[in-house]
């Protein structure tokens, strides 16, 4: 007989509750900063534009979207 696997499930799974950038970028690109541990904005100013645009997701259109937050909140990209 298959054993229940439902106690293994709500051990193992973990709900994040990250709404850094929800709405502002798309999803490739949140999880992309989330495999960094870039869940702040202050921790996404100690990169450049050129470390993030490396990243999965991150295009012309979405690094736009992110620098017009950025402004908004007073925060920038590291300079080289």
């Amino acid at each position: 007989m298959a054993k229940c696997l439902s106690s293994i499930c709500a051990v193992n799974h973990v709900v994040k509750n990250n709404n850094f950038l929800y709405g502002v970028i798309a999803v490739p690109a949140r999880k992309s900063l989330e495999r960094e541990r870039i869940d702040s904005l202050e921790k996404l100013s100690d990169y450049s534009e050129e470390e993030i645009m490396q990243l999965h997701g991150f295009g012309k259109y979405a690094m736009e979207k992110l620098k017009n937050h950025m402004k908004e909140h007073q925060v920038s990209f590291k300079n080289c």
